[in-house]
């Protein structure tokens, strides 16, 4: 059962979004650290599951993000002191590859919008999903090179890595899973969210990924509402038969 669960938060409008509201529903406090603003990472030792959201920095930034350091640091105490459930989303997944010796590039090309993703065999994190779905993503960077005892559970025509699991309890996603009608509305109102859609898509990209992707949201909830369930329900700890 899930008490208490802590959340990674690097940007205002990178909210935990449905994972939050999952959480909630199984009956965990959420306990939300925004390292953007300089809040303090607490002991990790209290938690049942940990929540890293995503961020327009890279995990290479730590000049101009230093509290990257020490969310590095407590991403690795937590893999390897702890071994509970973790759940990244886009930079979460990044963070999670680094932290435990990994490595993140720069992609060839940036992944911006709603885009395909495939699954690559059988695993009991993706058990239940389709072959094929449809996520949306916003990166420019990616897992360049995984982790000893990492393993690619789904790859898209640009990103070799877009789900990630190391060992039996964490997990992460390239694409953005946690996004709700409410979340992509938000986008309207942030001039910065605006000119990046613009900058990779062209003129009125907003319009056009929204109208895209509204439709696509029951879809996009079942898909991360699985991935959450599966790890949840420790159906990680076995490959799915």
């Amino acid at each position: 059962m899930l008490k208490r669960a802590l959340v990674f938060q690097h940007m205002d409008d990178e909210p935990a979004g449905l994972f939050g509201q999952f959480l909630e529903a199984r009956g965990a406090s959420l306990d939300v650290v925004m390292l953007h603003r300089g809040q303090a990472i607490p002991s990790l030792a209290p938690y049942d599951f940990l929540l890293v959201m995503g961020g327009a920095m890279d995990v290479w930034e730590e000049d101009a993000h230093p509290w990257l350091k020490a969310e590095k640091q407590a991403i690795r105490e937590w893999a390897f002191d702890y071994n509970r459930p973790y759940f990244g989303v886009c930079l979460g997944l990044q963070l999670l590859a680094e932290a435990a010796g990994g490595k993140v590039g720069l992609a060839q090309a940036a992944e911006v919008g709603i885009g395909a993703i495939d699954l690559k065999g059988r695993h009991a994190l993706t058990a239940g999903l389709p072959k094929s779905f449809r996520m949306m993503q916003w990166h420019h960077a990616e897992v360049s090179e995984l982790p000893a005892g990492a393993t690619v559970l789904a790859s898209s025509a640009v990103s070799p890595v877009q789900v990630m699991a190391l060992g039996d309890c964490m997990v992460g996603t390239q694409f953005h899973g946690e996004l709700t009608p409410a979340l992509v509305d938000r986008w309207a109102h942030l001039p910065q969210y605006i000119t990046w859609l613009e900058q990779a898509l062209g003129a009125d990209a907003y319009a056009r990924v929204r109208a895209e992707a509204l439709p696509l949201m029951p879809h996009m909830r079942r898909v991360s509402e699985r991935m959450f369930t599966n790890l949840v329900d420790g159906k990680a700890l076995r490959v799915a038969a």
